[in-house]
């Protein structure tokens, strides 16, 4: 029989991918999951996504008593519960800090009595906050963040000290964090945690920096979630999908079946230890161009993105991975195209329903003074 493996947060998007993939590996895998209605709705019902193999511990990860439940009998742990979002952590800075770096700690706790054999921490891209660049000497450094002045005139490039252009160059995992939001903090929090006390206690722990990940079962009516399933949301219900900026920053999309494939790999290459890892395609795109390709993909030809010329606290400009780090040390390489991925997300959004919340996540955002 294969090793038991608990998922925290196991009942999400990521989680249950990542439950397929080790089930059809021969593991044996626990989800702890505390079903969050913006994520599963009112009901807090068991999704239907979730394989019926997989033992679900309805819990919250602050609670000590779910968590040592949870961890008994397992012998790896795949910790991916979290709150996401950039936006809506700069005002629910309290509830992001607790479910993420206390959900955290609890965590060890409960492995500091009753260890495991190793950890993998889904870490984020957003620890980066801008990626890499090269100035017009061909020099690689790591920029400044834009200042509000700038945004507010709308010039939205990233510039060096004499305001020239710099160009945007796949970032490495040496690459120093800017965490320039509270979840960005938290995510750093939770990766700091546990390659320290992994180290600490013996139980090898790998970060994985996981970038845009999108796919099925992404919740489409939470507006805080990825920035696809956002558009998805939007387009389901005839509006245009809503872009930050102009629309050119460029970000870097890695479908879920990757993602999970990573997590895997993970568990079983012990040379990973005490590691992080950028988890992506590796290939830039801008986020108009995903807009327009995610309108494309729904068969909706007659919806156009909505450019708004906006800032969102928190925001970067550029940012896409290198991921010769994971190839060397995981074995691991990207498989599934943009293009591959945005048609078995279309396949499964057909008979899907969204509750389109963009706009009111735009206006809370608003009333905060967390957009310009």
């Amino acid at each position: 029989m294969g090793k038991h493996i608990l998922i925290t947060g196991g009942a999400g998007f990521i989680g249950a991918h990542v439950a397929k993939e080790l089930l059809s590996h021969g593991y044996r895998v626990r989800a702890l999951d505390t079903l969050n209605p913006q994520v599963h709705g009112p009901d807090r019902k068991r999704p239907d996504y979730l394989p019926a193999d997989v033992e679900l511990i309805v819990g919250d990860v602050r609670d000590p008593a779910a968590v040592a439940r949870a961890v008994e009998g397992t012998q790896a742990v795949v910790h991916l519960a979290a709150l996401v979002g950039v936006g809506q952590s700069m005002y629910q800075i309290a509830e992001y800090t607790a479910v993420n770096n206390l959900g955290t700690a609890v965590l060890w706790e409960a492995l500091a009595k009753h260890p495991v054999e190793c950890v993998v921490v889904a870490s984020s891209m957003s620890i980066y906050g801008e990626g890499l660049y090269r100035d017009a000497d061909g020099i690689v450094r790591e920029p400044t963040e834009r200042s509000l002045e700038q945004l507010k005139m709308h010039d939205w490039e990233v510039r060096d000290d004499q305001g020239r252009l710099l160009a945007p160059v796949a970032t490495p995992e040496n690459k120093t964090p800017c965490l320039a939001s509270v979840y960005a903090l938290s995510k750093y929090d939770q990766e700091r945690l546990c390659l320290m006390l992994g180290r600490a206690y013996g139980i090898p722990a790998i970060a994985l920096r996981f970038f845009n990940t999108y796919g099925p079962y992404q919740a489409l009516s939470n507006p805080y979630t990825g920035v696809l399933s956002n558009f998805a949301s939007r387009v389901l219900n005839g509006n245009p999908p809503l872009i930050f900026e102009d629309g050119l920053q460029k970000r870097d999309f890695v479908s879920v079946y990757d993602v999970s494939r990573a997590v895997r790999l993970a568990i079983e290459t012990p040379a990973a230890g005490g590691g992080a890892f950028n988890i992506s395609s590796g290939q830039p795109m801008t986020v108009k161009e995903c807009a327009e390709r995610t309108v494309r993909a729904i068969g909706r030809s007659d919806i156009e993105p909505q450019i708004t010329a906006k800032y969102r606290a928190g925001d970067i400009r550029h940012c896409f991975a290198d991921v010769s780090l994971a190839r060397e040390v995981l074995g691991w390489a990207p498989q599934v195209t943009l293009e591959e991925g945005l048609e078995d997300l279309a396949n499964w959004l057909t008979g899907q329903t969204a509750v389109d919340r963009g706009l009111e996540a735009r206006a809370e955002l608003a009333a905060r003074g967390l957009m310009v």
